[in-house]
């Protein structure tokens, strides 16, 4: 077997004994300089190929399951919509991704129905007041142009908690397993207080605002009384919102008192008994005794190609960032 791409060939060295041993010196340097170049070029040309097969293979596993998910909505079927972690506009949960993959069920022609599937801590009010106010305006909508209901429920994996509770009182029914997590009907705001701290150490504190209240909330100001009050005054007004939206959309299903919008969370057997949840269930059951198919096709709207991509360089470049300062010995604070 010739083993000359792997194995570095041994050059041999004129002896200064020959004639003209600098010229022929100078020629095997010249071949050996080329005979580099040829192989830089070699492995560099493997390395490209390596590269274009991994966004070959990548762009195939995409299409591959858009096929695979063409196929299978092509029956009757139940759409599945995940959400899941932290509500903001940042992440997978935001209300741009969610209501997109709604409106793609909806307009889906083999739907039966829609399961949101909730794994959520909450997060913010605005994006999940958002979800909730599609999801109502979309029922309705679909009710005036087809004449009939598609019906929408939730399904409560480990938490369905404030934010990720909001979104589920919009449904027709919500469903949990006995050991989720469900409530937390209420609003926070969260800040600390150094002001006392920074005294007792002798730091002035130099705060210029346009606006008496724009330093609000400061954590090295004191927090006065009227500025407290008025915090509390949004809070309640928030809270009322999502009173309101809890009792719009469970109505007479609620059995328990005002301790249901406390803040405080049950499991899914006690959510159940308060009629904060409907049933016991999971994705499935639903699917296949509520809904009337057993078919699950994933709508939730997926990060495309690009979005993926970038996110996987942007986290390597970050990795490799934290491996150079390491390495310099600059002693990131931990």
């Amino acid at each position: 077997m010739n083993w000359r791409f792997w194995n570095k060939r041994p050059t041999e060295m004129p002896s200064p004994d020959t004639p003209d041993w600098e010229r022929a010196l100078l020629n095997k340097l010249a071949l050996e300089h080329l005979r580099e170049q040829r192989r830089s070029r070699r492995w560099g040309a493997v390395f490209k190929a390596l590269i274009l097969l991994y966004l070959i293979g990548l762009l195939i596993a995409a299409y591959s399951q858009d096929l695979i998910d063409r196929v299978s909505t092509a029956e009757e079927h139940t759409a599945v919509i995940d959400v899941k972690g932290v509500i903001s506009s940042e992440t997978d949960a935001s209300a741009d991704r969610v209501i997109t993959a709604l409106r793609n069920a909806f307009e889906a022609e083999r739907v039966k129905g829609i399961i949101l599937r909730i794994n959520s801590p909450g997060g913010s009010p605005v994006q999940a007041g958002y979800i909730y106010d599609e999801i109502k305006r979309l029922k309705a909508k679909y009710k005036d142009e087809q004449d009939k209901e598609m019906p929408v429920y939730a399904v409560a994996a480990d938490l369905c908690a404030s934010g990720g509770y909001y979104i589920a009182a919009a449904a027709d029914g919500i469903y949990a397993d006995k050991a989720s997590l469900v409530g937390s009907i209420g609003v926070r705001i969260g800040s600390f207080g150094f002001n006392e701290a920074i005294g007792e150490l002798g730091i002035e504190r130099r705060l210029l605002t346009a606006g008496e209240n724009k330093g609000i909330l400061d954590p090295f100001s004191p927090l006065p009384a009227d500025q407290r009050a008025f915090i509390q005054s949004v809070l309640d007004d928030l809270h009322s919102q999502f009173i309101d939206a809890v009792r719009s959309g469970r109505g007479d299903k609620l059995k328990g008192g005002d301790e249901l919008f406390s803040g405080l969370f049950w499991s899914g057997q006690e959510a159940v008994e308060l009629g904060l949840a409907d049933a016991l269930g999971s994705a499935s059951s639903v699917a296949r005794d509520v809904i009337g198919t057993e078919k699950l096709v994933d709508y939730t709207k997926k990060r495309d190609l690009f979005e993926e991509f970038s996110k996987r360089i942007g986290a390597s470049l970050a990795s490799g960032m934290l491996e150079v300062v390491g390495s310099a010995g600059l002693g990131l604070p931990r």
